[in-house]
């Protein structure tokens, strides 16, 4: 019997995890670029604003990993509250700063790293929340993921296009002042709306650090979640490289920021159709067969990509790449999720986000000097030969055929579920 099925069906929880994903994600997007465009705008120099990038890039790892033993020890809510009411204050201060004091670029690291630190904290307990979310409302995991992708890569379409606009109209600093105004809505949607799981089910009798080395030897020792994370993690070294290093370089090299956008647009909602495809389909679909079909395929349009073809078929592979790549995410929330226990979800999370935000950096560091000791159409083809051979790995990785028995809904818990009530802000 599908409880879930005939269970009433309760969407305010699921809503509101969605609401504050895409004010957040979007308040992000915005940063992604106010940052860098005050940087240039301020020091006039580009390597200053890669230079604040990597120095950002690290601590924000390491905020993703402990903030997961946070969640799991604080509560969700909380964690999801608090850490938006400190991204508010971090990124307030930009435009206070530069008014009181005048921004100078180690002012502006200072508080990069401030804003970085708090955001993994906030985004791991979104989606820790998202399976009994998921089920009050009685939707399938593969469902509630592929819509939570979709709209994480909504938010990064929306924001960096609000904040071109903003700069635009109010320059780079005040620009802040909107994306402190959507990190508190963020905050102020969660605080407000009961959510499933609270913090009384999964606490734990045990030290900070030790709680946090149980995470890491769960994903460990679990086949199929060790090697997806290893798998992510040399994914996205090799990938996001090509967004942010090759893409630009050979559009710059060409003088062309619109074709630049148009591009990066094509990527974008590639990602957002896919994951809203799997959404939709996923629950009748082998998740096994999928994910390496997705992987397989994302490895062949890249390849194509990368030989740098007429604006049209750029445009066409990029699109079909992106849209190839968009249920990737979701099998593996679903997996995390299905898997681990609820009193290690937040910790496991947290693993997960911080080995792609380590791996960043890695893929910048390699492919950089790269490009300019061969040239960008020389590199591009290295790396699209690189991300092949990685998503044909997927092929011969006998632990993920633990993907062919995997669950797309949350088991019924044992006990009646409990719930954070809703707290008001102070």
């Amino acid at each position: 019997m599908n409880t879930q099925a005939e269970s009433p069906r309760r969407w305010s929880a699921y809503v509101a995890v969605e609401t504050g994903t895409l004010l957040s994600g979007s308040a992000n997007g915005i940063t992604s670029v106010a940052l860098p465009w005050l940087v240039l705008e301020r020091t006039g120099s580009a390597t200053l604003a890669g230079v604040l990038a990597a120095i950002t890039a690290l601590p924000t790892a390491a905020s993703a990993l402990f903030s997961g033993t946070i969640v799991d020890r604080i509560g969700r809510r909380t964690v999801s509250v608090g850490s938006d009411i400190l991204s508010l204050i971090s990124v307030a201060l930009i435009p206070i700063v530069d008014v009181v004091l005048g921004l100078n670029f180690g002012l502006l690291v200072a508080l990069a790293i401030l804003g970085a630190v708090f955001d993994p904290a906030g985004m791991g307990a979104r989606e820790a929340m998202i399976p009994e979310s998921a089920r009050r409302a009685g939707i399938s995991l593969a469902r509630a993921n592929g819509i939570h992708e979709a709209v994480w890569g909504l938010a990064f379409v929306l924001g960096p296009a609000l904040g071109g606009l903003l700069i635009g109209v109010v320059g780079a600093a005040a620009t802040f002042w909107a994306t402190a105004v959507m990190f508190c809505l963020s905050a102020l949607v969660i605080a407000v709306v009961p959510i499933p799981g609270s913090r009384e089910s999964y606490q734990e009798e045990e030290g900070f650090w030790t709680a946090t080395v149980t995470g890491l030897r769960f994903v460990w020792r679990d086949r199929l979640l060790r090697s997806m994370s290893v798998l992510m993690m040399v994914l996205v070294a090799a990938w996001l490289p090509v967004e942010g290093v090759l893409l630009p370089a050979f559009f710059e090299s060409q003088n062309a920021p619109e074709q630049f956008g148009l591009a990066m647009m094509a990527l974008s909602a590639g990602v957002i159709i896919g994951a809203l495809a799997y959404g939709a389909l996923g629950e009748r679909l082998g998740q096994y067969s999928l994910f390496v079909g997705a992987m397989v395929l994302t490895g062949i349009f890249v390849l194509l990509l990368s030989t740098l073809p007429s604006l049209g078929w750029l445009l066409a592979w990029g699109l079909l790449a992106s849209l190839a790549y968009g249920p990737v995410g979701p099998i593996l929330n679903v997996a995390m999720q299905v898997r681990t226990p609820e009193r290690l979800r937040g910790r496991v999370v947290g693993l997960l986000t911080a080995v792609q935000y380590a791996a960043g950096p890695i893929g910048f560091l390699a492919v950089g000097p790269l490009v300019d000791s061969i040239g960008v159409e020389n590199a591009f083809l290295i790396v699209g030969v690189v991300l092949l051979i990685i998503c044909l790995a997927t092929l011969l990785m006998p632990s993920l055929r633990a993907l062919k028995t995997l669950p797309v809904h949350l088991p019924e818990p044992d006990l009646p579920e409990r719930t954070e009530p809703p707290r008001p802000m102070t």
